[in-house]
């Protein structure tokens, strides 16, 4: 056998070793490279579940590794996620059910103050419409009607004293009574007579505006009478110029209204009443009747609507007698009461 020679050996054994280690990096690659691959390829369907799917990655490793177990802590962890879920709903329901509330609290607050201020408009849109007349002068009540009812109350008293007055009879007074209460006479003058404006306490318990023509002699002393029965809250019905009822006396009394001047003569004569001067004042003259027997022997009882208040013997509402207030204060003045009279009676009736 020939010797090959030493390089050619050499050169053999090297060519061997390079094969022999190529052979080996093959296939020490795969097992060096695949852990690397494996991990990278884990993670990223790590990455992929836990956006979509994150209960099912978390599966899928538990059941490798725990099976059974796996499950049974699955479906606690699922238990427990949806718990939590329910837990951050329930959260956000009330914490949108607390929005709410609170939203409905300040809806109704708004509501509230809405209707507050609409109360307050409108209490004083609602004010009626008396009341700002009576408060804000004396001038503007004086313009008002007689019959007109006031609120006084929040008017200091040495104001509403200013509304009780005396006046001449001016333009529009007299084109009331010309040709009505008042006729061209000898007898007395339009110079002669006042005008008075007074407050009366009505039968309903409010304050009203009254009106009477009297003799200037005696105006003084009726203003007194007529502040003193409405200091006194006396009760009258009604009080405007017999002119109102046409100048019918019966039409007035049977309206039981107050009245003083009316030129005319005694009812069944020729004399002149002493309203035909201003001198005499009627009150309340439905309660307070007029009561003669006639020749006949018949009770004649004026107004005709007064029957039931003819017998004087009986106690009712409005009625005059000697222990009225307002007998006490004409009487006081000086006035002679008809219900003293001996022939009739006239018990609504006090002259001078």
């Amino acid at each position: 056998m020939k010797h090959r020679p030493l390089f050619q050996r050499v050169f053999g054994i090297a060519v061997l070793l390079l094969i022999i280690l190529f052979l080996w990096k093959q296939s020490e690659i795969p097992e060096l490279e695949e852990p690397e691959f494996f991990v990278e390829k884990t993670d990223e369907k790590e990455d992929t579940a836990s956006q979509n799917q994150p209960i099912q990655t978390e599966t899928s490793f538990v059941e490798k590794e725990d099976g059974k177990n796996g499950e049974q802590k699955q479906t606690s962890k699922n238990l427990e996620l949806e718990n939590g879920k329910q837990d951050a709903s329930d959260n956000i329901k009330s914490e949108d059910g607390k929005q709410d509330a609170s939203e409905n609290i300040k809806s109704e607050d708004s509501k509230r103050n809405a209707s507050d201020n609409l109360e307050t408009e409108g209490n004083v849109e609602n004010v009626p419409a008396i009341a700002p007349e009576t408060i804000l002068s004396v001038e503007e009540i004086q313009q008002m009607d007689a019959g007109s009812t006031l609120d006084l109350s929040s008017l200091e008293e040495t104001v509403v004293d200013n509304l009780f007055y005396i006046q001449t009879i001016e333009v529009p007074v007299l084109q009331r009574i010309l040709g009505v209460s008042y006729q061209e006479n000898p007898d007395i003058s339009i110079e002669e007579l006042r005008y008075l404006r007074v407050l009366y306490f009505g039968f309903d318990g409010q304050t009203h505006i009254g009106e009477l023509l009297v003799n200037q002699s005696i105006a003084e002393e009726v203003l007194e009478i007529m502040r003193e029965l409405y200091r006194q809250t006396y009760p009258i019905e009604k009080m405007v110029l017999i002119d109102e009822y046409g100048a019918d006396d019966e039409a007035s009394m049977s309206d039981n209204n107050t009245s003083a001047f009316n030129y005319r003569n005694i009812a069944g004569s020729s004399r002149l009443s002493r309203h035909s001067l201003g001198f005499a004042i009627d009150i309340n003259p439905k309660y307070n009747p007029y009561v003669k027997t006639d020749s006949n022997g018949e009770l004649v009882v004026s107004p005709s609507n007064s029957g039931e208040f003819a017998d004087r013997s009986k106690e009712f509402e409005h009625k005059i007698d000697e222990n009225d207030l307002c007998y006490q204060l004409f009487t006081n003045y000086g006035f002679t009461w008809g219900g003293n009279w001996n022939s009739v009676k006239d018990y609504q009736h006090f002259e001078k």
